[in-house]
């Protein structure tokens, strides 16, 4: 469990965020979402410890994560996984090389226990056997899927994805969503994802955060998401022509059954 506090953050006379109160639950994909400019990337990189917050307290289940000294900060990080919108793979190096990278980094792991993590990382992503591909050489789902085989190659019990869908065609991110969702409930991470894909909101969306204007403007889950007479919350998921035409086609059948 992760638990924002009354978080503020200011740049200068800029205020981004204005005290918000969310807790990120274990075993669920915990969904920031909200316009361009409402403040998600900004508290995710407070969440994740990139930026520090103007007043409040981010806790990682009951450690502040403000107040922790210099050893136990490198030991959290060390439980904590990354996915960045990018991938930001190293080209220079292979795919098991860069799965590798945090075991080389943060463990005195035999050369073999590591090969052997990684492979087991590459099975869960299903990729097995690509180890020795340069980036360059595998499609774009594929360098999506390596990065999520690096974030989660040291076990965290806390993974971070920034726009994991970013760039792919539906289909792959369809795949990416699963593969995220499966990973979290199979092993009781706790996942935080920011996001603006309806199709992840609507699909894996087991805890959701919307922030509009640095507020918390809603929270609930996927379940709940259509039928919630939020006005913030029903602009922000029909600016989306298709869920429009969904959420009319759902009206006309409700009309329909009550004639």
């Amino acid at each position: 469990m992760i638990r924002a506090e009354r978080i503020f953050k200011s740049f200068g006379d800029q205020s981004v965020l204005n005290g918000i109160d969310f807790q990120f639950e274990s075993g669920k994909t915990n969904l920031i979402i909200g316009k361009s400019g409402a403040g998600k990337t900004v508290l995710l990189k407070i969440l994740v410890g990139l930026f520090e917050p103007t007043s409040g307290h981010v806790w990682y289940d009951d450690k502040d994560l403000c107040a922790l000294s210099k050893n136990d900060l490198l030991e959290l990080r060390m439980q904590v996984g990354m996915l960045f919108q990018g991938n930001a793979l190293f080209d220079s190096m292979t795919v098991e090389e860069n799965i590798r990278f945090p075991l080389d980094m943060f463990t005195n792991r035999t050369l073999k226990e590591k090969r052997h993590q990684v492979d087991l990382c590459l099975e869960r992503v299903e990729l097995a056997g690509i180890n020795d591909k340069f980036p360059s050489e595998i499609s774009g789902g594929m360098q999506k899927r390596v990065g999520i085989a690096r974030a989660i190659v040291l076990n965290p019990k806390y993974l971070f994805a920034d726009e994991p869908n970013s760039g792919l065609d539906p289909k792959t991110a369809i795949r990416i969503d699963a593969l995220l969702s499966n990973i979290t409930k199979d092993n009781n991470i706790t996942t935080i994802m920011n996001t603006h894909d309806m199709n992840s909101v609507m699909e894996i969306g087991d805890n959701i955060c919307l922030l509009h204007e640095g507020l918390l403007a809603w929270k609930g889950s996927k379940d709940e998401v259509l039928e919630s007479p939020n006005q913030t919350l029903q602009e922000f998921i029909f600016a989306s022509p298709f869920l429009e035409k969904l959420k009319n086609r759902a009206l006309g059948n409700t009309q329909q059954s009550d004639l």
